[in-house]
């Protein structure tokens, strides 16, 4: 895998425009959709379950974001689930706050495991509480014990890869240093910026877009990188655009407009990753 190739991803996202389903958490609903329209694609979301296998069908990717989880969407997730199943669509989990309820870890565990996941992501927290390993998860914040980093990456890695090999699926764990992995490879990202965690929903545009990029890919790991990288290179974008009285409020505009005019060649000559070994 090399820069051109997460270019050629992107480039084809912006060509082929997926439509993307998803069922995602009303805090974030609105950013989701637009960065879905910023990076080139379509969102559509529904979480009626008699609504959402007839949405599903006429999308390419779903993205499952149980943030603000409630029986209804719980039912909306099963349904939307078998049918993006039955149709060969890639599925994205986001397993928000797994580790901080029984319902939260119960749910994403389910859909883990009933369901033909293409792609979990989360922050590591998230991802233990997911896997059953021990995991303190502070609301939907990372604990910092389970941080990623230089000292543990390989380590690290070697989870992802074992959960990936277990679930069949790519584990994408996002934070400081992000992790994208499957059963044999395993990618360290090193896009973004700090400043991106002071805006509620980075990590749910990140999920939503990412089916776009599965949907446009021929493979799930290589796209989930490009996906995450584009995030990331997003946010370090936004950053320098800040002046002395911007806030939150700019950086997320200024994030929408980064992925907005992004395209192959940005994200080639931007993306940072490398191969854990």
């Amino acid at each position: 895998m090399n820069n051109e190739k997460l270019a050629k991803i992107l480039d084809d996202v912006r060509a082929t425009v997926p439509l993307v389903h998803c069922i995602t958490n009303y805090v974030t609903v609105n950013d989701c959709a637009n960065a879905l329209l910023a990076i080139g694609a379509s969102p559509i979301m529904s979480d009626e379950p008699e609504d959402v296998a007839d949405i599903t069908s006429i999308c390419g990717g779903l993205d499952l974001n149980i943030g603000t989880l409630n029986k209804r969407s719980i039912e909306g997730m099963r349904v939307a689930g078998a049918r993006a199943g039955e149709l060969g669509h890639p599925i994205l989990l986001d397993p928000v706050g797994a580790g901080a309820s029984a319902l939260r870890t119960a749910t994403a565990a389910e859909i883990l495991d009933t369901m033909p996941v293409t792609v979990v992501r989360g922050n590591m927290s998230e991802i233990k509480a997911v896997a059953g390993a021990a995991a303190n998860t502070r609301g939907v914040d990372a604990n910092p014990d389970d941080a990623v980093t230089d000292e543990n990456l390989a380590a690290s890695a070697a989870f992802a890869r074992e959960l990936a090999e277990r679930q069949g699926c790519v584990v994408a764990i996002t934070g400081a240093i992000d992790l994208i992995a499957d059963a044999k490879r395993a990618y360290a990202v090193r896009n973004g910026v700090a400043a991106m965690g002071k805006i509620t929903g980075t990590g749910c545009m990140l999920s939503a877009i990412m089916p776009a990029f599965l949907v446009a890919g021929d493979d799930a790991l290589e796209a989930a990188v490009a996906a995450v990288c584009a995030m990331g290179l997003a946010g370090e974008l936004a950053a320098a655009r800040m002046g002395e009285k911007d806030g939150n409020g700019s950086l997320r505009t200024y994030l929408l407009d980064a992925l907005y005019n992004m395209d192959g060649a940005t994200l080639a000559a931007g993306a940072k990753f490398e191969q854990v070994l």
